[in-house]
Order: C-alpha cells, then structure tokens, then sequence
C-alpha cells in the first residue's frame, strides 16, 4: 500500500517504520520530528497525495480536527484515514462525519502497549469505524500489533480506550495504596505480591507492572520509575474519561478519585515525567490524612 503517516513522535515514527520494514510505501510528515530511515514529505498535504491509508498519531483532540480539515482536501476518493491518536470520542466522531461527507473513510484506533510496543510491533488496538474500512486495515494492524479489536462505529475505539485506562488508573492508584498499608503493616513485599498474584487481587497491575521495585516481573519500578506509561499520559486519558462520563451522564465515582490523585501528582507533585505507577513511592512516607 502507499500509506502517510503524520505524527513522527515517539509513537508514530517506529509504526511508520515497521509498515516500511513490511515493504509498504511510507511518506511521513511531522512539523517538528525528522526521524531518520523514513522518507518525508514537506507538508501534511504533500505527504497524503495519493495515499490509500492516511495515519495519524496525534497529541489531542484539537490538533486532530485541525490536521483532519488540511489534509482531507488532498486525499484520494475512498482513501481510509486510520486515526492512531487517543483523543475524545466527540472529537473522533467528527473527523469521521466529515470524512464520510467528503467521500473518505475513517477509522479510530487508538493503541494500548506504550512505546515498546510500538517498536516492536506489539500494540493492541482498539478500532471503531465501518467493517469496509477496518477491513481494509487489517493487514497493517497485524504489522503494527498483535491483536486489533473491531468494537464498533465511529468513536468505539476511543471508548473502548478511555474505559480501559479508566480501570488501569484506579487500579494502579489502589495497587501502590496496598504495598504502602502492607509496608505499614510489616507484612514483606515479596509475600504480599505472593499472595495477590495468586488470589482474588490479581490484576495486570500486580502481576505484570508491579509497582514496587525488585517484586514481579521486571517494570519501570526497577528503572527507577523511568516512564513506560508516563503519569500526565495517564492523567490525559483519566480526564478524557471524565469527560465522556460526563457527556454520557454516567457515575464514575472511582474513575474521578483517580483522576484528582493524579492531577495531583503530576501537576503539584513531583509525577510529571515519570511513570504512572510512582505512586508508591509518593504513598511513602505520607500519613493518613
């Protein structure tokens, strides 16, 4: 396929190459990032001319309704605009209406699996958008990914991602919560992770990103908290979470406590920049309050 990739950060520059490395005909544009190995383009506009799959790999809901509205005069009749951002879901759902009335197609799919993911081809992705058009992306996601996940029309993919980060927020937040009451409670932190990857609170923040350092499988924990997940990414996704809680009219007591501790974290604290499971280091030495 000829395919433009716009957003060369560090998400979509090693996706822009796997789908090169694949054999793929690859144009990137990014106005600041110039990564080597990619042949680029001088604009978003240059870099879309004649592409079948436009992909975009995008900080925010704003930034992608402005890059959507300059490129989709350039893009060819059918071509399939592949939205790899995690944004809001409203912003998601009108860069697909306006895609559809100008003879395009869109598919969201924003990625789970952060970096190394995305080097190694690895991603989760979770697509909303017409059958016609996820099909016509399929070929690429087993490049990019392991596993892609068709749950629906236009905006799924962002719901399905907000939801999931929603429940890795809380979960990591009460997981770092529970080795600092344990801490206090002299109960040893190998023995707690013994006990809780083996029972009832087993979780993929205990078992596959233990946030204590030296407990578990290798995690940021043992790189001194070093991002695999930085804290504001988490921060972003929980307040998108909120949003569509509110939009949806939906109670989301859990989800809210997670998003004020990290807002707290990252913009108070000392979270900004490191990895959103450095909770427990913040938990320590603090009291009941």
């Amino acid at each position: 396929m000829k395919i433009a990739v716009i957003g060369l950060g560090n998400m979509g520059a090693p996706m822009a190459a796997n789908l090169a490395a694949a054999g793929h005909e690859v144009t990137g544009y990014d106005p600041v990032a110039r990564p080597s190995g990619l042949t680029l383009a001088a604009s978003a506009a240059e870099a879309v001319a004649g592409a079948e799959v436009v992909l975009t790999m995008l900080p925010d809901g704003a930034v992608l309704r402005a890059v959507a509205a300059e490129i989709r005069p350039a893009m060819a009749q059918g071509a399939v605009h592949l939205d790899c951002s995690t944004v809001d879901v409203e912003s998601a759902r009108a860069v697909a209406a306006a895609a559809g009335a100008a003879g395009l197609r869109a598919v969201d799919a924003p990625v789970s699996g952060g970096i190394g993911g995305a080097t190694a081809g690895t991603l989760t992705f979770m697509a909303g958008g017409p059958e016609d058009a996820f099909a016509a992306v399929q070929p690429l996601f087993e490049i990019m990914g392991q596993k892609a996940v068709h749950c629906g029309g236009a905006g799924n993919g962002q719901a399905a991602k907000i939801c999931n980060n929603m429940i890795l927020g809380a979960t990591m937040a009460v997981t770092c919560e529970a080795f600092n009451l344990a801490d206090r409670l002299g109960l040893d932190r190998q023995a707690m992770f013994d006990v809780v990857s083996t029972s009832s609170g087993y979780s993929w923040t205990m078992n596959a990103y233990c946030p204590a350092p030296g407990v578990g499988p290798e995690s940021p924990a043992d790189n001194g908290y070093a991002p695999g997940f930085a804290a504001e990414l988490m921060l972003k996704d929980l307040r998108l979470s909120q949003q569509a809680a509110e939009a949806a009219d939906a109670e989301t007591p859990m989800g809210a406590a997670a998003t004020d501790l990290y807002a707290t974290f990252v913009d108070e604290e000392d979270g900004k920049g490191r990895d959103f499971s450095a909770l427990l280091p913040r938990f320590e030495g603090r009291g009941r309050r």
